[in-house]
């Protein structure tokens, strides 16, 4: 995304009017776990005044694909994996401006402990709309919808009569159709859809008691295909409706580019019969090939597939999606066709306040299972979980790469991912203890990160050991700092810095000063769009599996910066308005820590405790090394930590 169109983003505030609508203001993946109550969901999404569809499915049991849309009403439901008529239960009690409310206790949508997953459809021009229609039986007939671009995907059901759910994809072969409900290939019969293409405000129906017949109610849910955007680059796109031919041969797979990373996919052979399939990146759609893919399918009550084991979807990439690994007959069948659904990433906007993407949570008590733990106000993307006691070390992970973790301390590679794992991202605002009984996590900090133009970017890719490969991001803007792991081999992290040049590189994992070559980044700094690795195994092994997290000076959210020392105190000013909440700070031209200090643990006058990244040391309580200031904060020389030596160079992440 180009830098202008995240300016016009950052300015544009709620989309309404000309504004540019950006995907948070339209679709979210919000994970929750039953109460046996009543619950509101608060997702963003205003389906009180605009309208939409929520659809429910419960991830730990046997129970329907649940979906109420704005058009037939909040208290009635239609199952995606069944023929059955609407149902008037009234599970879900509300549609409100910022998501909606459960009014039920129901195991459809909220028995106690099951987790669920909620996709929120937005009706908005250029990605969703919701339209109903009494049936005539008139073959050919014209009906009006709102999407303001020609439908990629349409989905229809006879709502108050028992029947297949009817779908038409613009993939394919014109007369057919999909069944939503059954894992049939795609049907020929031009009675359901017709022969004719939909435009940007109709589609067409046939006579078919599918989606036209005399005396029946039927409702649409129309999906846009428009990933270039009303710009026509790419920069404003949210949804693609397109196909592959699959390729199951190892290294022949096929690879989908949709100019933007997805986060939410739906695919379905319509070739051979198979299931249709959800992945989405708020359940667990990883990064790492033979890595386990969460999955749900609205044509079966199964619970989620990927629990207790399941199979590689590909993996998401910076652009589009990936099948490497995937051999599912459902998404990857060699010289079978697939169709897709695919919704984009977000926030497209750049945050206004560090609060918005950056949080500090202590855990000091036991959990138990199902409990949500280290949990911020917002989506989490990435945590570093400080271990305050020491011997562990500091874990870095990310909802990228699931329930792995890698030790910023140590060369070691990730490790962990058994499935089920003791943990998950099984909460859009944190982890989630997944298996049973009473764990100790006492003394656990976390440092959340969310996914933010301007501010912090995840990437993950393979390495293929050719100097000046380019890797795209979606920072927006040149990173001025980059901390990268090979996740496959045990080997140093490599840490780019700005102010430390794009011919050398630092190690995460030590205290040294760091090396000058041209095998890290190449020599060449990044851009807004790409970083650039060279041969080294650290950042662009053949063929493994590798971890890149960027971050940007966003005024007013972070700074990443660098100073002289001057032996004493001085203030170092980042544009902050209430001070930083989070300081990373090393020396560069002798040795030093990769300190941390953050204002759960304390950002005082007095003494702050201050944790390693390069080390399994307990936090040291006993110093004053920094003190807060409105607009940054401030470095004091003392000697256990040496962060203001005179004439020392140092460089710093700074968060409000």
């Amino acid at each position: 995304m180009a830098i202008n169109r995240l300016t016009q983003f950052a300015a544009s505030g709620a989309a309404g009017g000309g504004d540019l609508l950006a995907i948070e203001d339209v679709f979210s993946t919000y994970l929750y776990t039953g109460n046996g109550s009543t619950q509101t969901i608060t997702n963003g999404i205003d389906l009180a005044g605009e309208g939409g569809l929520v659809w429910i499915k419960d991830r730990s049991s046997a129970n329907g694909n649940v979906l109420v849309d704005s058009e037939r009403g909040v208290s009635k439901e239609l199952f995606s994996n069944s023929t059955l008529a609407e149902q008037t239960n009234g599970w879900l009690s509300s549609f409100n401006s910022d998501g909606f409310s459960i009014g039920s206790s129901s195991v459809f949508v909220n028995t106690s402990p099951d987790n669920y997953a909620s996709w929120t459809f937005r009706k908005a021009p250029r990605f969703f709309d919701c339209v109903t229609w009494a049936g005539n039986s008139t073959l050919g007939r014209a009906i009006s919808h709102n999407l303001g671009t020609t439908p990629g995907m349409i989905i229809v059901k006879w709502y108050d009569g028992n029947q297949n759910w009817a779908v038409w994809h613009r993939s394919l072969t014109a007369g057919t159709f999909l069944v939503f409900n059954g894992t049939n290939s795609a049907i020929t019969n031009s009675n359901v859809f017709t022969t004719t293409s939909p435009t940007d405000s109709i589609f067409y129906v046939g006579n078919d008691y599918a989606t036209n017949g005399t005396g029946a109610n039927y409702v649409a849910y129309l999906f846009a295909h428009d990933p270039l955007g009303p710009s026509g680059d790419g920069s404003d796109g949210l949804i693609a409706c397109g196909s592959y031919t699959g390729n199951s041969s190892s290294g022949s797979e096929p690879v989908i580019n949709l100019g933007w990373e997805p986060q939410w996919l739906l695919v379905k052979n319509a070739t051979t019969a198979s299931n249709w399939i959800i992945y989405d990146t708020m359940r667990g759609w990883a990064n790492r090939v033979g890595q386990t893919d969460y999955s749900l399918a609205p044509d079966s009550s199964a619970a989620e597939n990927g629990v207790t084991g399941g199979a590689d979807g590909g993996t998401p990439t910076a652009t589009g999606f990936d099948l490497e690994g995937c051999g599912l007959t459902a998404a990857n069948t060699t010289g079978d066709t697939h169709i897709y659904i695919a919704i984009r990433r977000g926030p497209m906007r750049q945050p206004e306040s560090g609060t918005e993407v950056f949080d500090v949570d202590h855990l000091s008590s036991s959990v138990s299972q199902n409990q949500a733990i280290l949990t911020s106000g917002f989506p989490v993307d990435a945590n570093i979980r400080l271990y305050r006691t020491g011997g562990a070390g500091q874990f870095v992970n990310s909802r990228m790469t699931g329930s792995y973790l890698l030790i910023s301390s140590s060369t070691a590679a990730e490790f962990g991912g058994s499935s089920p794992a003791d943990w998950g991202w099984d909460s859009n605002t944190g982890i989630v203890k997944r298996s049973s009984g009473t764990n100790n996590y006492t003394n656990q900090t976390a440092c959340s990160f969310r996914r933010a133009p301007g501010f912090f970017d995840v990437v993950a890719y393979s390495g293929d050991s050719v100097a000046g490969r380019t890797v795209p991001h979606n920072l927006g803007v040149a990173p001025e700092l980059m901390i990268v792991k090979n996740r496959e081999l045990a080997i140093n992290w490599s840490v780019y810095h700005a102010a430390h040049g794009a011919d050398k590189y630092l190690i995460l994992n030590s205290s040294g000063t760091g090396f000058t070559t041209s095998a890290a980044w190449n020599d060449t700094a990044p851009t807004d769009s790409v970083f650039t690795v060279g041969s080294a195994n650290t950042v662009n092994a053949n063929g493994n599996s590798i971890i890149a997290y960027l971050f940007a000076t966003l005024p007013g959210v972070s700074k990443v910066g660098s100073y002289t020392g001057n032996g004493t105190s001085q203030t170092i000013d980042c544009g902050f308005t209430s001070g930083a909440r989070f300081v990373l700070i090393k020396r560069t031209d002798s040795t030093g820590d990769w300190y941390v200090w953050d204002t759960e643990r304390g950002i005082v006058a007095g003494n702050d405790p201050h944790l390693s990244l390069n080390s399994t040391s307990a936090e040291v309580t006993t110093d004053d090394t920094i003190d807060p200031d409105s607009s940054g904060f401030i470095v004091n020389q003392v000697a256990a930590t040496n962060v203001n030596v005179s004439s020392a160079s140092y460089i710093f992440l700074a968060i409000a």
